[in-house]
């Protein structure tokens, strides 16, 4: 029973094509982009700039028009936007009059209309927990750091318990020791709630570490699937451990060698 739950497809990606009317014809974006992804499996999507990366994710959130083919959640035909695919973008987009907890209150008073307020600022606070603001619940967010800001938007994107958490290159703006700690603690929180994500990032380190596989796109336009690299490091992720495994390395490279051609 629990090999057939683990091969569950939560989200699929069929003959795939985005394209956009210019004044010398048709611009392809994306051309026959075929994709499975498992429930609670975690994916990154590199490619180089230009190949379409953030357009998918956009397409899978329901924020950008898909041209041709199909976009599946769990079987269901992706129309529009909603709750049930939650967004963590580069900039956190918080509202900077409200403190930490009002900005994650808003989606979860969304999602979760029916329970009680306690509930709800319960369910607020164990995630900003999670992502280290405890000491920050009542802080506006203009009075955040860059990077606790962030954390705001991790912590706003898992409170809404989505089937699939979607990352656009969530610590892009961030200075690189910043960066290596919301890694960690994504991958602390993610491991503990296994909800199934996709991720676009320009790391192949961040891609490496996060991931059970990390999808190489091919350059733009009419970018597909090149190559496929299954990320078979053990789980839960340490950074210590997972760096020294030889295997990073190996997977490390094979990224980098594909980004060469």
């Amino acid at each position: 029973m629990e090999s057939v739950i683990k091969e569950k497809i939560m989200l699929e990606c069929s003959d795939l094509k985005k394209s956009y009317p210019t004044s010398n014809g048709e611009f392809v974006v994306l051309e026959d982009f075929q994709l499975q992804i498992k429930e609670k499996e975690f994916i990154s999507i590199i490619g180089h700039s230009g190949c379409g990366k953030s357009t998918l994710l956009t397409m899978i959130a329901g924020l950008n028009d898909i041209t041709e083919g199909k976009i599946l959640l769990e079987a269901n035909k992706i129309q529009g936007a909603g709750p049930d695919r939650a967004v963590v973008f580069q900039s956190p987009s918080l509202f900077p009059w409200m403190t930490a907890l009002e900005n994650v209150m808003l989606g979860v008073k969304q999602v979760f209309g029916h329970a009680t307020k306690k509930q709800r600022e319960d369910i607020c606070k164990y995630y900003l927990d999670k992502v280290g603001l405890s000491d920050a619940f009542h802080i506006k967010a203009k009075s955040l750091s860059q990077g606790m800001q962030q954390r705001v938007g991790i912590a706003r994107a898992f409170a809404l318990k989505p089937k699939v958490l979607l990352l656009d290159e969530p610590f892009g703006m961030l200075d690189s020791m910043t960066r290596v700690e919301l890694q960690d603690v994504l991958i602390d929180v993610w491991t503990k709630e296994k909800i199934t994500a996709v991720m676009v990032t320009h790391d192949v380190d961040e891609a490496v570490f996060l991931s059970d596989r990390v999808i190489m796109m091919t350059g733009g336009p009419y970018a597909k699937v090149g190559d496929i690299a299954h990320i078979n490091l053990p789980r839960p992720r340490h950074r210590k451990v997972t760096i020294e495994d030889p295997d990073f390395y190996k997977h490390r490279q094979h990224l980098l060698d594909f980004l060469d051609h």
